[in-house]
This record gives structure tokens, sequence and C-alpha cells, in this order.
């Protein structure tokens, strides 16, 4: 992905030398729980982590490394693209203006209105504040232990949480959370699933676009989006837990789903092909 050089995002939050740490820590299974949560990526993840009631102490400033600097610039290059692609689509397709998020960059743990925030955590987007949260040693994890590397990829879970916000912007998570308010674990689990590749339909979306706008894709480059999504399907993350393989607890999808449904936006570029919600066959 070309990126280097390019115009970054003024709404970046940059809390990474603000780093914090828990007194004391999670251990058995509660901590095997956190562990897995921080291999998805979701619109909430912190109802698996609570760092509220004081267990939360400042460390001080966080040791920011090379690496750390230079996934920040690739975050805020990426985010500045979706916010003139975002503008561009809700101009011709929603008639409406589209209103930039916020992604809080962080190093170790923080605190959101959706509750606590660490590394295990995983990237994640908060609807109450409008704010995508995200620490960059994340891009280590789905390099390292998810065997999902390259530029593209981390662009991939940049373009995923703003997708969240797109549809916040537009309405669905509203009316998504007092469905599930009203629902069993399982079907609310389901609500979930659709959600998220509505997500990953949208991150299609803005790779076409960012391509047409911007040229900034490379040879390789959706093939590593691709792998990404494959490296997260909910199936995938339990085989490779050595968890028995449990559809009723899916909250993100299968890999085959994630990717097909990333590809259905990159080949559509129109919001009305990413409905996940009145079709009977994601």
């Amino acid at each position: 992905m070309k990126w280097q050089g390019r115009r970054g995002s003024s709404n970046i939050e940059d809390r990474r030398r603000a780093g914090t740490r828990r007194a004391g820590g999670i251990g058995g299974i509660a901590g095997v729980l956190v562990l897995l949560a921080g291999l998805y990526f979701g619109v909430d993840t912190s109802e698996f982590v609570d760092l509220g009631g004081g267990g939360v102490q400042s460390s001080g400033s966080a040791e920011i490394t090379p690496a750390d600097e230079r996934a920040a610039q690739f975050v805020s290059v990426t985010l500045a693209d979706t916010e003139e692609v975002w503008a561009d689509i809700f101009e011709r397709q929603v008639g409406q203006p589209y209103q930039a998020p916020t992604l809080v960059l962080f190093k170790g743990q923080t605190r959101s209105a959706c509750g606590g925030a660490s590394a295990a955590t995983g990237p994640f987007y908060c609807p109450p504040e409008n704010k995508a949260f995200l620490d960059t040693e994340f891009f280590t994890t789905l390099e390292n232990q998810l065997g999902a590397g390259g530029d593209f990829a981390a662009a991939y879970v940049v373009a995923h949480e703003v997708a969240h916000h797109v549809q916040n912007e537009l309405g669905i998570l509203g009316q998504v959370n007092q469905m599930r308010a009203q629902m069993n674990e399982v079907d609310s689990n389901a609500i979930l699933v659709r959600v998220e590749l509505q997500a990953d339909c949208l991150s299609g979306i803005w790779a076409r676009a960012a391509q047409q706008k911007f040229g900034s894709l490379e040879q390789g480059d959706i093939a590593e989006a691709m792998n990404a999504a494959a490296q997260i399907g909910d199936d995938t993350l339990q085989r490779n837990a050595g968890q028995r393989v449990q559809p009723h607890t899916f909250t993100h999808g299968t890999s085959e789903q994630r990717q097909r449904w990333f590809r259905r936006g990159l080949e559509s570029g129109n919001l009305a092909d990413c409905d996940t919600f009145s079709t009977n066959r994601l």
C-alpha cells in the first residue's frame, strides 16, 4: 500500500504517552477469555474487560518505539483516506454529510465510554463517543500470532472499525442495540454476525474507492486483506484456540463469510449491496 508522504488525519487522539497499568492481573479462565476476545474486531469489546473501580493506575509515560511511530503514521494516513472516501460516498449515495470519527491511539490500557480498553481487547468502536480505539501493538499480534501481515491487512483493521462508525452514522447500530436488548444470547450473537459482516462489506467498498481515488493499492494488497478476514473468522479462531467450532457462539462470522462480504463490497461499491440484515444467506 502506498501511504508514505501522504496526508494524515487530524482526528487522532494520541494517548500512547499516558499509558496505564492494571493493579494485579487477569488469570485463569478469565485471562483466556480476554486473550480470545483480543483476536476479534468488535463494535464494543468492553464486555470482556472491565477496568473500572480503581483497578487502573497510571504508569506514567509509555515507551514509544520506532515501530509504534511508524504504525501511528500509517493509521493517520489510512484514517485520512477513509474520511475522504466516506465523505464522497455519503454525498452520492446517502445524501447527507459524513461526520468523521476520532481514532484513539493508546498503548497498554485506556478508558472509553464503553468501558476499559487494553491491548488484549483488540481494536473496537465505541458508539457513544464516536471513537475507534486501537493499540498499535495489535498490528504485531495480527502478523505474528494471527498470520495476517502486511500494510493492507493493517489498513483493513482501521477500515473495519471506521465501518462501524459508518453504521452508527446511518443509525444501524442504534437499531441493532434495541433489538439485542430483547433477545436471548444466541439470537443476539446472530445479529452481531450480521453487523460484523456488513462492516466487512463496507470495508470492501472503502478499498475499492480508495484505489479509484488515490491509486494507493499495490499488487498483493487485496490478498492481504482477504487473508486477514480469513484469519479472524470465528470458526478459524476457535479451531486455532483448540476449541470445538460452535456456530451458536459466533459473533463475527466464519472465515468464508468474512471474505465473501469483503469481496462483495469491493466488487460492488454500493451501500445497498451490503445489506446483511435482509438476506437469508450470509
